[in-house]
């Protein structure tokens, strides 16, 4: 009974820790904020004045706390190669979505699609009865899903399930994350969407201006269902904060978890995801070659809107599509470089030192 007292007190967070801990939050540009007061008389206004109607491009940000993200990201490194979802409480403020929590849905998925049922929608209540009773008045605002290796963008599926919500809950967003990718660079790879209206979405198609649908982490696969549907909707830029309690339990965390973060090895770990990545390129710089050669620009994530739109250069069309490639491949190196300095890094800073010291 001592020893478990001792444990749930606050340790003290040791230097390698704090700087382990400082370098997540760096390169997810984790950022201090006072933001948990919920204004309820804000967000009644915000509902009769509904400027996202007359503007499709009302929200362009979104902040994301820290418990939100971490949940979101285990969550979807749980789910391996199956997709998973869940719902994101918080509240808006001008033109930003503020997340305060988010929480997973018992749902059916497979490694390509994901959909919520009647269990769902049940959990989802009685998780909001629930959050009200403990004083925690934040709406859903919006859902998460998790794309496994193949990036953050809305499929034909994902397009369909916003659009339903925004035309039903408004105001929403969708979050894709990505877990493979975030393990593999260390960074959360992370996209927060909107989807136009539907009339908006018919005057793009009828002038002809869709917006080109290239995305080179995008495996070559699915590139045709992102280039179908990738004008319908767009991305808001997004960052994270936390509060003091948030740094505290960050600290416990990293002090118990950085010696198990530092003996993994990103190589090993994530050795499968690197092996596709590198599938992935060979294959788009394959079907780039045959496309080249049949004297045409491709028909994958090209652009859309009628004959107006048609590739007149073909040249230029290839051009674009190889430094798209070369862009991934690039990542992909940078990935395997990292992974192998750490691997060095750590050879002579254990390894080396032993043997050193026996002699």
């Amino acid at each position: 009974m001592i020893k478990q007292s001792q444990k749930s007190q606050p340790a003290k967070i040791s230097q390698d820790a704090k700087m382990m801990k400082k370098r997540f939050e760096l390169e997810n540009e984790v950022i201090d904020e006072e933001l948990y007061h919920f204004e309820e008389e804000e967000v009644d206004r915000l509902m009769l004045e509904r400027p996202w109607l007359k503007n499709p491009h009302h929200f362009k940000k979104v902040k994301i706390s820290s418990v939100a993200l971490v949940k979101m990201v285990m969550h979807a490194k749980r789910g391996g190669d199956i997709e998973v979802m869940g719902l994101m409480q918080g509240k808006v403020k001008g033109d930003t979505f503020y997340v305060m929590d988010a929480f997973a849905l018992p749902v059916e998925a497979s490694e390509t699609r994901v959909n919520a049922g009647a269990d769902a929608n049940e959990f989802m209540c009685d998780h909001i009865d629930a959050s009200e009773k403990v004083n925690r008045p934040e709406n859903i605002c919006g859902w998460y899903h998790s794309h496994p290796g193949y990036g953050c963008y809305l499929s034909g599926t994902d397009v369909m399930t916003e659009m339903i919500y925004q035309k039903h809950q408004d105001p929403f967003f969708a979050i894709v994350v990505d877990p493979k990718r975030t393990m593999s660079s260390g960074k959360v790879e992370i996209g927060c969407f909107r989807t136009f209206p539907e009339s908006y979405i018919a005057e793009l198609e009828k002038s002809g201006t869709t917006v080109n649908g290239s995305n080179s982490l995008v495996p070559l696969d699915k590139l045709e269902d992102f280039g179908i549907h990738c004008y319908k909707y767009y991305q808001l830029e997004h960052s994270f904060f936390k509060s003091q309690l948030d740094q505290s339990i960050l600290e416990n965390l990293w002090n118990d978890y950085w010696v198990q973060t530092l003996s993994q090895s990103p190589l090993l770990n994530n050795r499968l995801f690197l092996s596709q990545s590198i599938k992935n390129v060979s294959e788009k710089l394959e079907q780039l070659d045959k496309d080249h050669k049949s004297g045409g620009g491709g028909k994958k994530g090209g652009r859309r809107g009628g004959p107006s739109n048609a590739n007149q250069d073909g040249s230029s069309i290839d051009s674009q599509r190889f430094q798209q490639v070369c862009k991934e491949s690039t990542k992909v190196a940078i990935e395997l470089n990292h992974g192998m300095l750490i691997e060095a890094l750590k050879e002579f800073m254990f390894t080396q030192h032993q043997h050193c010291h026996h002699e």
